[in-house]
């Protein structure tokens, strides 16, 4: 290696420690995270280990190149991405979350143990080497939409020990190998790493159970920016203007000054690659297309309120109860949880209160009761999947269901673009779309009901652990 390689790389790791030790002190005043040493353990400078290096180069990607962070708290997974050798970003990891706090959906004010949802950018002053619960990063609570929304609180953290209170916590093993991903990452030169914080994957499956959510219309302008990732497999540029974030927003070609945008004032014109705005524009559209096929058919919805505290994924929580409960687990991703107990602290789960939730339907043809009964068992403490649960054929209707906000259009742009200058006949770009199940045969509209999304269900559990357990400590 030349000298001067050396000398920059050694450079960059001592201003990377230096900067990381910044957030010591001031950590102390947050709500999940406080910190001891003042100066990096040994644990911020431990290797890869050899499994995941080997990972790595099977996948074509450069020890230092950058990597993004993704997060979805339904099914309490967080992702790592990483950019190969031809300078697209990989899925290198997929990581079980050992504990989120609050319900789903952004959070607002400090003190409502809310697990933040958006887009947020990590530096090297973020990174917390002497975190008491391991080691950490902040996530930058509130960004520049958070504030121009008014959102207080701070110091909300990803981090260790599998403890939450407005955190995403993951174990001591896993927070280890995640942090080196991101110190790499930083000695290779990425001046910041964009972590996305979704409330579940951004499918039209998941949009449809939640589409009596008062945060219906920010999860669709966060959905954006996942179609912009999703299709460009690139970290998405992300601004904040009228309130609201946009993405891969550039000049219009003809401008003569650059543009700035202030995340309270009114957007400046500007554009979109044509090819980006394209392939956004399709998946956008097929998704709308499903999503009203599900919705008509009147899939069923999750309840909006659950009324206890966040969620852990099953895989953390067969450490906690018996193993039998969990055999008929069906688990599309291949995750795990690490080997080894949980902390000590780790309460176990308890069960939803049986009378607070909606019945669920009843066995498919040729299905028997006692599998019938099981995969309610399953649903009833998040396990079952993300099948959609049909309201009973014969069930008439009742009371009429609280009808849903309505969603203003600033909260929820079109994807192709707001204030956007002309540009040239767009070109679709080449992209790999995630696999989604085959939309359902679309039904006959409902009834219009005032106030309430056409094929709008009566509530059911949901499919996942979100809201069913409490706090830990």
């Amino acid at each position: 290696m030349k000298r001067s390689t050396l000398h920059a790389r050694l450079l960059t790791a001592s201003r990377f420690l230096a900067a990381s030790g910044v957030i010591a002190a001031a950590a102390a005043l947050a709500g999940c995270e406080t910190d001891g040493a003042n100066v990096a353990g040994a644990r911020a400078l431990r290797p890869l280990s050899a499994e995941m290096v080997t990972e790595i180069e099977k996948k074509n990607m450069p020890k230092e190149s950058p990597i993004l962070v993704r997060i979805f708290k339904e099914e309490a997974e967080l992702e790592v991405w990483k950019q190969d050798a031809e300078g697209r970003f990989a899925l290198l990891k997929t990581y079980t979350i050992c504990r989120w706090s609050g319900e789903l959906g952004p959070k607002v004010k400090e003190g409502d143990r809310q697990a933040p949802e958006g887009f947020y950018n990590i530096t090297p002053g973020q990174m917390n080497p002497n975190s008491n619960y391991y080691l950490a990063f902040n996530l930058g609570f509130p960004n520049a939409y958070d504030r121009a929304n008014d959102r207080t609180g701070a110091f909300l953290m990803v981090h260790g020990d599998c403890s939450s209170r407005g955190c995403y916590a993951m174990s001591d093993e896993q927070i280890q190998e995640i942090y080196a991903l991101g110190r790499d990452s930083f000695l290779g030169g990425q001046k910041s790493f964009q972590v996305q914080a979704y409330p579940f994957r951004m499918t039209p499956l998941n949009m449809a159970k939640h589409r009596n959510s008062p945060n219906l219309s920010f999860w669709r302008m966060i959905k954006e920016g996942n179609d912009h990732f999703e299709v460009t497999r690139a970290e998405p540029q992300v601004d904040v203007c009228e309130k609201r974030y946009v993405f891969d927003a550039r000049a219009p070609a003809n401008a003569s000054t650059p543009i700035a945008f202030h995340p309270k004032d009114k957007c400046p014109v500007y554009e979109i690659p044509p090819e980006v705005a394209a392939a956004v524009k399709e998946k956008h559209d097929k998704d709308e297309r499903t999503f009203t096929d599900y919705a008509n058919r009147g899939i069923a919805t999750v309840a909006v309120k659950t009324g206890t505290d966040g969620g852990m994924h099953p895989t953390f929580l067969a450490k906690l109860q018996p193993k039998s409960i969990f055999d008929f687990q069906t688990n599309t991703r291949e995750v795990r949880a690490p080997d080894g107990p949980l902390p000590p602290h780790v309460n176990p789960p308890r069960a939803p209160d049986p009378d607070s939730t909606a019945a669920v339907a009843e066995p498919a043809s040729g299905q028997t009761a006692s599998q019938s009964g099981l995969k309610k068992m399953g649903r009833w403490l998040g396990l079952g999947g993300s099948d959609p649960v049909e309201p009973a054929a014969a069930a008439p209707a009742t009371a009429k269901p609280k009808p849903a906000p309505t969603q203003t259009a600033a909260a929820a742009p079109k994807p192709a673009v707001a204030n956007v200058a002309p540009a040239g006949k767009p070109q679709p770009k080449s992209r790999t779309e995630l696999a989604e199940a085959a939309p359902p045969q679309a039904a006959p509209a409902a009834a219009a009901t005032p106030g309430l999304m056409a094929g709008a269900a009566p509530v059911v559990p949901s499919g996942t652990f979100e809201g069913r357990w409490g706090a830990l400590r």
